[in-house]
């Protein structure tokens, strides 16, 4: 007997149709002999339209109520798909996140998965039921629920296979694997039968929405068993893993991400430690920065350019506002109408010319590059938001039409 875990979106169980075919992939599982641990996510719009109820009462609500409020979409999805699978005659049982043992940290709407206590989840499992969890969730130490960020249910089912040695973790999603780039953008986009962790940690965090980041960084480092799958056909997805069959010469695909804003501190004084001081203060605020950028200024003052979060952008600055005079700036620029392109690929920068191609599809788009990062395995520059999807298009088809 093997464990499965399988986790479903929130397209997947937008409505009761949905659910009614999301429970005959589970009961398919189940009735094979296996042992299943089901994570859904809010149905449809669900978490979106609690965000906008809380809008209407308070726009700048504690970050604790909106994760006690947005944490409820995840168990309506459960418990209407426990209903379901009674309907079938299975037996099943659905959990929060607290109740199926999820211990966090305690920073709100983006916290870490710290261990999960599996005594409750493995009472069931003996019992031979399905256990259905409530994704995107957990408990932090003084007793007060949490979330994960957008996305994060993906790395509660990781967490959950690696806690459970599953066997397999299958990620279900309206579309039927990992693309080279957005198909809705792209339509001549290419499947990836398989990619490794590497790859997809990338993409997913350069903005790539089909896994959330942090659930690959768990997969890669318990070795999970990962593969995405469409929730709507019976057919092969990708597989992610450590090593892939062939050495590709090619990127694995493209990402964009139109989420992020710009801050820029000017005139800064040109002194060491100064941009230790500068992301040492983001970082205890819980903001994470991206693509940063330092160039010499005038009269011996320097600049530095950043990226974070649209929703950090009025936090950032009144921080930084606040350090104005032990920091010695003379002034910050924001700009949130920028976004940000990427071509991952295993050894990219070790293969002469490929930075160079990108660069020369979006020269041939007629598309100004405002800033430029790089890693071993990732080219990312930052555009005008207009431009983005434009980009990607001219980036594919440099890349995947030409060959």
């Amino acid at each position: 007997m093997s464990l499965i875990v399988q986790k479903f979106g929130g397209s997947s169980v937008r409505n009761a149709e949905r659910i009614r075919h999301v429970a005959s992939i589970i009961e398919k599982t189940y009735k094979a002999g296996n042992d299943v641990i089901v994570v859904l996510s809010a149905q449809g719009d669900t978490t979106d339209d609690l965000i906008a109820k809380a809008q209407e009462i308070n726009p700048r609500a504690s970050r604790r109520e909106m994760d006690m409020l947005i944490s409820t979409g995840e168990q309506i999805s459960i418990s209407l798909c426990a209903m379901e699978l009674e309907r079938r005659d299975l037996r099943c049982v659905s959990l929060a996140g607290w109740q199926a043992g999820v211990q966090t940290s305690s920073v709100y709407s983006d916290a870490r998965i710290k261990r999960i206590d599996s005594e409750r989840i493995q009472s069931e499992l003996d019992q031979h039921r399905i256990v259905l969890v409530a994704g995107f969730q957990g408990l932090d130490r003084a007793g007060n629920i949490t979330t994960l960020g957008r996305g994060g249910s993906d790395t509660s089912a990781v967490a959950l296979a690696a806690t459970f040695h599953a066997e397999l973790c299958q990620i279900f999603t309206d579309v039927d694997g990992v693309y080279t780039t957005d198909p809705r953008i792209v339509p001549n986009a290419r499947k990836i039968s398989e990619i490794t962790y590497d790859e997809m940690l990338e993409l997913a965090s350069q903005g790539a929405q089909v896994l959330h980041n942090r659930s690959v960084e768990l997969a890669k480092k318990f070795h999970v068993n990962l593969e995405v799958v469409s929730s709507l056909e019976d057919k092969p997805g990708t597989t992610v893993k450590e090593v892939t069959k062939v050495e590709k010469t090619n990127i694995a695909g493209v990402a964009k991400d139109t989420s992020i804003a710009r801050i820029a501190l000017v005139g800064l004084q040109h002194n060491p430690g100064v941009a230790f001081q500068v992301f040492d203060l983001l970082s205890k605020s819980n903001i994470n920065v991206d693509v940063i950028l330092q160039s010499i200024g005038r009269e011996d003052t320097k600049d530095i350019t950043f990226t974070v979060h649209k929703k950090d952008v009025e936090q950032s600055v009144e921080l930084l506002e606040e350090h104005k005079q032990a920091l010695k700036f003379d002034h910050i620029a924001t700009d949130e109408r920028i976004g940000k392109v990427s071509i991952v690929g295993m050894g990219l920068m070790s293969n002469c010319g490929v930075a160079a191609k990108m660069f020369e599809a979006l020269y041939d788009a007629g598309i100004n590059i405002q800033m430029i990062n790089t890693s071993e395995i990732r080219v990312s520059v930052l555009l005008d938001e207009s431009e983005v999807d434009r980009a990607v298009r001219a980036i594919h088809g440099k890349f995947f039409d030409e060959t």
